[in-house]
């Protein structure tokens, strides 16, 4: 279970990294932020994102065409 629920779906990109960074600011370091998000580019989008930043991207997953990532903050 993720400590911060984002719900970015119907957003395209940059949206759904832009809540995400700004939601990350409300999870504790260690802590995990779940993103929904119906965007096909958020996948690569994640990647590099925390790529980027150095937050782990713990579990990624596509169903019916809604995408689930759950990043740990750093």
């Amino acid at each position: 279970m993720a400590d911060v629920t984002l719900d970015a779906k119907g957003l395209n990109c940059p949206l759904p990294i832009l809540k995400a960074k700004k939601a990350l600011k409300d999870v504790t370091s260690g802590g995990t932020l779940e993103i929904l998000s119906t965007d096909p580019g958020s996948v690569a989008d994640f990647e590099s994102f925390c790529k980027t930043t150095g937050h782990e991207l713990l579990e990624s997953g596509e169903d019916a065409g809604a995408y689930r990532f759950l990043i740990k903050k750093s």
